[in-house]
């Protein structure tokens, strides 16, 4: 199979955030399969080039192994400043993967996949599958506009029905829509009028194969001495600090347990807010919040793993009651009980597996109330809903049985077309 993926946010190699489809389109390769991927040229958090060679560039191709070439392309500077900076890196990448996808994607694919958001990375799959005169496949890793409308960051009236507009559109032109959550499938089949049978769920997945091999050979006691935290209950946030994750009701909590010193609250990631977020814990005068900047997938595990405790947060809004949290899967895996700080499916995940704790977004008081509980209790449950989630995960939410059932599905489309 010869997959074409226009990918914006597709990571840079060692590079922190979302791995979904670094794993995926690896596990792919491993399989036989020859993808392409067209990406961005910048960190979708830190605005950065992913590599310094990168600079003047308008398209740079990344060769990365014998069946999987990676097309960087132009993305406009300010991208992790503003929203008016992200809005124009998302055009500029509009251009610039439509040039690339004509003249340097040249391959004779099957496919054209996509991943949303940003919803606009849908107009170069579009035009590329036309163009190719291939089918497309979209994949919707977040509601969008909702979570955008959600979370703060679009408001405008003619912008919100100009980009329900092109969401209707997209839908239309795709042959197979791939959703990550139950409630994502709900929403698009009874609110949005998409056929039942051109709605396929494939959520995020643990990635066994990087979690497995830190439970077995990291020492975990001298990372924690390293770090500091040997006599502390560590609890860790991975993943952006943006207006959408609203991570300040950590530092909120964080101050409510200025009494409990050994609990010491770790973030791990980057974004918009993050120099908001350390200016609030400085100007508050707390000693119990740590910021991490990306490290290495690998190493992100190893963090995690020397943790007691994985959290996932988002601001408190409907859209966000109808996601899973990526990390989630990675605290699963490492065998981490949750604080989940996200209403919804990702409530029912945790309750389902016994692996964790709700608690209410926005609500700090709550959160240092659950986090008080667990100190109550005996570690040895602590080590039981660990335990608990990795066995569902292994059960439910494996990489590489759902990187096959993806493969079955953009055969079943191609087979379609032919």
């Amino acid at each position: 199979m010869n997959i074409l993926l226009i990918h914006q946010t597709f990571l840079g190699e060692n590079s922190g955030g979302g791995s979904r489809w670094n794993e995926m389109t690896r596990l792919w390769e491993a399989d036989g399969q020859d993808v392409t991927v067209i990406a961005g040229m910048l960190h979708h958090y830190t605005g950065e080039p992913f590599k310094p060679e990168y600079k003047g560039k308008y398209v740079y191709v990344d060769k990365h192994h014998v069946d999987r070439k990676i097309i960087r392309t132009h993305m406009s500077g300010g991208y992790a400043k503003s929203f008016f900076g992200r809005l124009l890196g998302y055009f500029s990448f509009v251009f610039s993967s439509i040039y690339a996808g004509i003249f340097v994607a040249r391959d004779k694919y099957q496919v054209v996949l996509t991943s949303s958001p940003p919803l606009f990375v849908g107009i170069s799959a579009w035009i590329l599958s036309v163009i190719k005169w291939k089918p497309l496949v979209f994949e919707v890793r977040d509601l969008w506009p909702e979570s955008a409308i959600d979370a703060g960051v679009l408001n405008n009236k003619i912008a919100i029905k100009l980009m329900y507009m092109l969401e209707r559109f997209l839908y239309r032109r795709a042959k197979l829509i791939i959703v990550l959550t139950p409630a994502f499938e709900q929403k698009l089949i009874e609110k949005k009028g998409i056929a039942p049978k051109k709605v396929v769920m494939i959520p995020n997945a643990a990635d066994f194969s990087i979690s497995d091999e830190v439970i077995k050979d990291f020492d975990r006691d001298a990372f924690r001495a390293k770090m500091g935290w040997t006599d502390k209950v560590v609890i860790t946030y991975v993943g952006a600090h943006g207006v959408a994750n609203h991570l300040i009701q950590m530092v909120e909590t964080a101050e409510l347990l200025r009494d409990k010193p050994e609990v010491h609250f770790v973030l791990l990631g980057d974004g918009m807010q993050k120099p908001m977020l350390k200016e609030e814990v400085q100007k508050r005068g707390l000693t119990n919040v740590e910021f991490i900047d990306y490290v290495p997938k690998r190493v992100v595990f190893e963090y995690i793993r020397a943790s007691d405790f994985g959290t996932s947060v988002l601001k408190k809004a409907d859209t966000f009651k109808t996601v899973y949290s990526n990390k989630t899967f990675d605290y699963m895996s490492c065998k981490l009980p949750i604080l989940m700080v996200i209403d919804g499916v990702s409530r029912q995940l945790v309750e389902d597996a016994g692996c964790g704790v709700y608690v209410r977004p926005e609500d700090p008081a709550d959160y240092a109330q659950k986090i008080r509980e667990y100190l109550a209790m005996d570690r040895a449950i602590w080590a039981e809903q660990g335990e608990a989630g990795y066995v569902y995960a292994k059960k439910h939410f494996d990489r590489m049985v759902l990187s096959e059932k993806y493969l079955e599905c953009l055969a079943g489309v191609i087979a379609k077309k032919a």
